[in-house]
């Protein structure tokens, strides 16, 4: 399902992937944005959106407003975040949906930019992120990553470990140092979470991606379900990935907030 919306930066285009038992204020809901040189249809964008729908939760992608226009040259950051914080709103506010919980992310860029506006105090619940870019290729350092600590809500990092634009010396040590980060590492991947051939087929690097990605969303999104009858969705428990097992953030009994709500409560943080 697609829909168009303008933001401050302009139009843009949003691609829904809803799980077959998606209804409104029953579904959690993850919003992920595209690395810099591509848009919401790169293979592998629409691939972790599709698994996530898959395990029984729902997915929006979306263009950032610059490649809506065509353009290659992303914005700066803060017309990013306007345009993030303009497709956030929509789908909080969409009644199709009403998401009892919102995850925002994406890979490269679109990961920093959803890091900048939860850094900012939007209200969500959760960020992936998929090769966060930690600096430029060939200039390592910790700069991007300032606003980091102003994040209170779990984290997922998913990274390689010869990602160019993360060197793994920097990124390791700065997101154990997070209290409420998860990182996971793919063994010998570049900065498209991508190895060679001969090494490891294409296929088994994007299914273990994809099932860190859901494995952890199933750790913290179950509780925000509200109790039902019915089976849970298929998916809903792949085996544990990564280094680290996410913890849940969030107290045993709780309950889905309201906007203005969720995002002022820091959550205790999770153990390492």
């Amino acid at each position: 399902m697609r829909v168009r919306i303008e933001t401050p930066a302009g139009p843009t285009s949003l691609h829904y992937d809803l799980p077959e038992s998606q209804a409104p204020g029953t579904t959690p809901l993850v919003v992920l944005a595209h690395g810099a040189g591509s848009d919401m249809h790169a293979p592998a964008l629409a691939r972790t959106a599709q698994a996530i729908a898959a395990a029984g939760f729902a997915a929006c992608r979306f263009n950032f407003a610059y490649r809506e226009a065509g353009r290659r040259l992303p914005d700066r950051m803060p017309a990013l975040v306007a345009c993030y914080a303009a497709v956030l709103d929509h789908v909080r506010s969409d009644p199709a949906l009403a998401p009892p919980a919102i995850a925002i992310g994406g890979r490269s860029l679109g990961g920093r930019t959803a890091a900048h506006l939860a850094a900012a105090g939007a209200a969500v619940d959760a960020l992936v992120l998929l090769s966060f870019p930690l600096h430029p290729a060939g200039r390592p350092g910790p700069a991007r990553a300032a606003h980091l600590a102003a994040v209170s809500v779990p984290m997922l990092f998913v990274s390689g470990t010869r990602d160019a634009l993360a060197e793994w010396a920097l990124l390791e040590p700065l997101v154990r140092a997070l209290p409420t980060a998860t990182l996971h590492a793919i063994e010998g991947a570049d900065h498209a979470l991508a190895l060679p051939k001969r090494v490891r087929p294409p296929e088994a690097v994007a299914r273990e991606v994809d099932e860190a990605v859901v494995s952890w969303l199933g750790r913290l999104f179950d509780r925000a379900r509200p109790p039902t009858d019915g089976p849970s969705a298929p998916g809903r428990n792949p085996r544990r990935a990564g280094r680290r097992r996410a913890r849940p953030a969030w107290p045993s009994r709780w309950r889905p907030r309201d906007a203005a709500s969720r995002g002022s409560r820091r959550p205790p943080p999770a153990r390492p």
